[in-house]
C-alpha cells in the first residue's frame, strides 16, 4: 500500500447539503425551512427562555427568581435544651459539641439557638448566640463567650 492509494471508507467523507437550489435538487424553494414564520426567515434568532410573545415561565414562577447570597455564612446549629447532656459548671467547647454528637464537624461556625430550657450552669464557647440563648444560659448561672 503506497501513501497515494490512501482513501477513506467509503461514505465517510459526506457531500454537504446545498439547499436552496432549485426543485431538482431535493431541497429547493423552502431549503428544508418548512412553510413561512419566523424560522424560515434569514437571520432567524431568539434570546434563551423566549417564548415567542407568550409570558416566559421565569416570569409565571416568581417564586424561582432571585439570587444566591454567596457570602452567606452557613452555621452548624445547636439548641440550648441539647446542652443538658454535659455536666454542671463544666466547659463546652466546639470540640466537645463534636465529641458529644451535637455538631458533625467543626468545617461550619457553630451557632447555639434559644430553643428549650438549660437547667444546669454551663461554660458555653461558640462562633454566635441568639440573645434567647445568651439569656437563658446566663439566667442557668452559666456564661455564654463568643469565640
Amino acid at each position: 500500500m503506497r501513501q497515494n492509494e490512501l482513501a477513506p471508507p467509503q461514505r465517510a467523507k459526506r457531500k454537504r447539503k446545498r439547499i436552496g437550489r432549485g426543485f431538482g435538487s431535493g431541497r429547493g424553494r423552502t431549503a428544508g425551512k418548512g412553510t413561512k414564520g419566523q424560522k424560515a426567515r434569514s437571520g432567524y434568532k431568539v434570546r434563551s427562555g423566549f417564548e415567542g410573545g407568550q409570558l416566559p415561565l421565569i416570569k409565571r414562577l416568581p417564586q424561582k427568581r432571585g439570587f444566591t447570597n454567596i457570602f452567606r455564612t452557613e452555621y452548624s446549629i445547636v439548641k440550648v435544651e441539647r446542652l443538658n447532656l454535659f455536666e454542671p459548671q463544666s466547659e463546652v467547647t466546639p470540640e466537645r459539641l463534636v465529641e458529644e454528637g451535637l455538631v458533625k464537624s467543626l468545617k461550619k461556625p457553630i451557632k447555639i439557638l434559644g430553643d428549650g430550657e438549660l437547667e444546669k450552669p454551663l461554660m458555653v464557647k461558640a462562633n454566635k448566640f441568639t440573645e434567647s440563648a445568651r439569656r437563658k444560659i446566663e439566667m442557668a448561672g452559666g456564661k455564654a463567650e463568643e469565640v
